[in-house]
Formats: C-alpha cells, sequence, structure tokens
C-alpha cells in the first residue's frame, strides 16, 4: 500500500499537464498548516533562492540528486554545468515529468537503498536533512552516504535551525526540537504521518565529526537556513 499516495507526483503532473495550481497543503501536530505552491517545484535557477544557487555552482563530477520532484536541479546541472546527473525520487508521477522535461537520468529510488554505483556530489536540497527523518537515524545516514560516494566525493545538504521559533510555538517535548512529523494532503488525497529532521549547523558538524565527516557551513541563509559541505575523512 502507498502510504504516500504519491502527493508530489499527483501535484506536479496536474500542474505540468493541466495547468492545475492547487497548492499541497502540510499538516503538522504542533503547527499550522502550510502549503506548497506546486509552480515553485518548477522553477529555473534564477528563481532559486540563494543557497540552492550556491549548491549548483559547487557540484562537480558525476551528481546525485536526492529527491529530485520535478527535476529543476538536474535540468540545470545537465544542461548548464554539463554534469553527469541521476535524479533519484520515490514519486512515480514526479519522475514521469522529470522526464518529460528532459531530465536524461531518472530513476525511482530511495536513497537508502542505492548500492552499486559511486558519485562525486550528493545533492540534497530543500532541507534535505528531512529524510534522516530523526536523530538516531544520523549514523546509518553517513554509513550509507560514504558507501556511495568516491573517495574525495561531497555532500551539499541544507536545513536549518528551528531554534528561532518562540518558546510558546516549539512543542515540549524532551526530544530534539528539530525533529517533526508532517502529513500532507493534495485534493481528496491524504498521506500518512512521517518523520522530518531540521537540524542546527552546530549538531551537524558535531554528528559529522563524530562520523568521520568533515562539516563546513559555505553559505548561511536569511532564515536561520543553511548550506554545508559534508566530506568523508
Amino acid at each position: 500500500m502507498d502510504k504516500n499516495k504519491d502527493i508530489f507526483g499527483k501535484a506536479i503532473k496536474a500542474f505540468y499537464e493541466e495547468n492545475d495550481k492547487t497548492d499541497i497543503i502540510v499538516h503538522s501536530p504542533d503547527f499550522e498548516d502550510d502549503i506548497i505552491p506546486v509552480n515553485y517545484l518548477f522553477r529555473n535557477f534564477d528563481e532559486m533562492p540563494p543557497l540552492e544557487q550556491k549548491a549548483m555552482g559547487q557540484c562537480k563530477g558525476k551528481v546525485l540528486d536526492v529527491g529530485c520532484g520535478a527535476g529543476s536541479h538536474s535540468l540545470y546541472l545537465q544542461n548548464i554545468r554539463n554534469l553527469e546527473c541521476l535524479a533519484i525520487d520515490t514519486s512515480p508521477g514526479a519522475l514521469e515529468i522529470a522526464r518529460k522535461r528532459g531530465v536524461k537520468n531518472a530513476e525511482c529510488k530511495d536513497f537508502f537503498e542505492l548500492k552499486d554505483e559511486k558519485f562525486d556530489s550528493i545533492l540534497m536540497l530543500m532541507n534535505g536533512s528531512g529524510i534522516i527523518g530523526r536523530l538516531k537515524n544520523l549514523t546509518k545516514f553517513f554509513k550509507h552516504s560514504r558507501s556511495v560516494l568516491n573517495g574525495d566525493g561531497q555532500i551539499l545538504i541544507d536545513s536549518s535551525d528551528l531554534i528561532y521559533l518562540s518558546d510558546e510555538e516549539l512543542p515540549q517535548q524532551e526530544e530534539y526540537y528539530g525533529e517533526l512529523q508532517y502529513q500532507l494532503t493534495y485534493k481528496d488525497s491524504k498521506s500518512e504521518f512521517f518523520d522530518w529532521l531540521y537540524i542546527d549547523a552546530s549538531l551537524l558538524q558535531e554528528e559529522a565529526k563524530r562520523n568521520n565527516f568533515g562539516c563546513e557551513i559555505i553559505q548561511k541563509g536569511r532564515h536561520f537556513d543553511y548550506l554545508a559541505i559534508l566530506k568523508p575523512l
């Protein structure tokens, strides 16, 4: 059974094929509902935030675009930067549109199930740390990343420090404040709740060091967000 109902795939296909601009709604037990405008998933380089533009320029060699969605990052990397790029996502619908938009190599794969391939750059944007889910999964993340990186490879990952939220807004819990749960809805489709991790830069650096990775914060955004480069030592 598809727990996530391919929410992103349905929205991306409807926008691309029918110009349907219905938003994806994001629900959380701890915060008010938010939206993801579907047209944002089709942004070009000039429409990308500065952190993403910086990441595009830092990519090198063979690139793995994790959670590629409609393929905007991969299109820029293959067409403008002339880099070999593999775009992966768990959404069949999104990948169908990514291919129609011109992404040359797009596969329906889970990052944590990748094997027998090596990359020079792993790209994880739009709060790329989210797919790690919870802090307890960080060791698994670093171990698996090492297995799919070339020796001098790198991970380009962005996240945010949610400490900027007031004490009243942050959920009262013993767990790390960046460990959240989300649910997505689109029209009459609703996903199950899933874990999503926001990690502050200092903690990411600590965890990287503990797992024998270097971690450099190469750019900070205006909303407690940042872009980091992780490299195996």
